[in-house]
């Protein structure tokens, strides 16, 4: 009885181990200083990872099926410049179109998710079509996409100075917030997250393309021979990856008020350990919605929490990695035990 109650225990423990270190991350800092529990700073850190969390969840579509895509950074700062370009207030001295009228609002956050989605379809077509691995693959588009940045970037009359002077209608979705009333807030890039995360789930678990998805990840072959298209579901999956990172690209233009072709450099690595830390799988088949964002969640705390405790950044980067390095290291153990 007793060994079946341990049995029980470590298993539920296993399974929610990520949900419990973020438990337990909140409460070690809460005690160090208990004004981190402030609704304010919960809002702030909820804020500051809701672009982070829409682009991990984009590489969590790769992950799952046992590739991973380098090129999220990049692409971020391909779709924030783009965006960003095209909706800059009438008045500001150094516009990127001088000329251009002031578009509709939409229009440049739909142009910078197309252009995520074209890079995420290209990627497919060289994984699925040309058989090239993700990893080489993806760290080609990321080199091609930063050289094509910065030569737009650097176009006449811009010459690669900070795009800034954003209009006020594009800021307000990044900066602005619903009031509840009671000094409670919730910042509408906030609900954006929760809303691209609700539909990635049921991507996840109601649709045919999210069972192929872990179909393809948990074996590739055995996909194959059980009827599914693999390349046209991978390329899919890589475009709708694009997608996420553009949308990822256009709010954190947003967010920041400004954009230059370096944003988003190494934001591919965060978002990977992020969805590795919320328990998908380095090896493919295995992760979920919720994980995704509680690793994100998880590095949101470390980044805001332990700067609010006052804690050195070089700490920081090696509490980040030791947490990284154990979560492959459980990941990989877990794999070998199943196997």
């Amino acid at each position: 009885m007793n060994t079946t109650l341990v049995h029980q225990v470590k298993q539920y423990v296993t399974q929610r181990a990520i949900f419990i270190v973020l438990i337990l991350l909140i409460i070690g800092i809460a005690i160090a200083d208990p004004n981190f529990l402030a609704f304010s700073t919960l809002r702030d850190i909820l804020q500051q990872s809701s672009t982070r969390a829409i682009i991990a969840l984009g590489a969590a579509f790769i992950l799952v099926t046992g590739g991973v895509d380098l090129s999220a950074g990049r692409v971020v700062g391909l779709t924030a410049v783009v965006s960003a370009s095209m909706l800059q207030i009438d008045t500001y001295a150094n516009r990127f179109f001088p000329d251009l009228p002031q578009l509709w609002v939409g229009l440049p956050i739909i142009i910078g998710i197309v252009a995520g989605l074209l890079v995420g379809l290209v990627n497919g077509i060289i994984v699925a079509k040309l058989h090239v691995p993700p990893f080489i693959a993806t760290l080609g588009t990321m080199v091609a996409v930063y050289g094509l940045n910065s030569i737009y970037f650097d176009t006449e009359p811009n010459q690669s100075q900070p795009i800034g002077g954003l209009r006020p209608d594009f800021t307000t979705i990044g900066s602005g917030y619903i009031d509840l009333g009671g000094g409670y807030s919730i910042p509408y890039i906030v609900l954006i997250a929760i809303g691209v995360a609700l539909i990635c789930w049921v991507i996840f678990n109601k649709t045919r393309l999210g069972k192929n998805m872990y179909a393809i990840g948990g074996n590739i072959q055995a996909a194959h021979v059980s009827g599914i298209h693999v390349a046209r579901n991978l390329i899919a999956l890589y475009a709708i990856a694009g997608a996420l990172y553009g949308l990822g690209g256009v709010l954190e233009a947003a967010r920041t008020g400004g954009a230059t072709n370096n944003y988003g450099n190494m934001y591919e690595l965060d978002a990977i350990a992020a969805c590795v830390v919320g328990g998908v799988s380095t090896a493919g088949g295995i992760g979920t919605v919720p994980g995704v964002m509680a690793g994100v969640l998880i590095f949101g705390v470390i980044n805001y929490g332990l700067t609010f405790i006052g804690v050195s950044p070089y700490w920081q980067l090696i509490i980040k990695g030791l947490i990284i390095v154990a979560a492959v290291a459980f990941d990989i153990r877990k794999y070998m035990a199943k196997k």
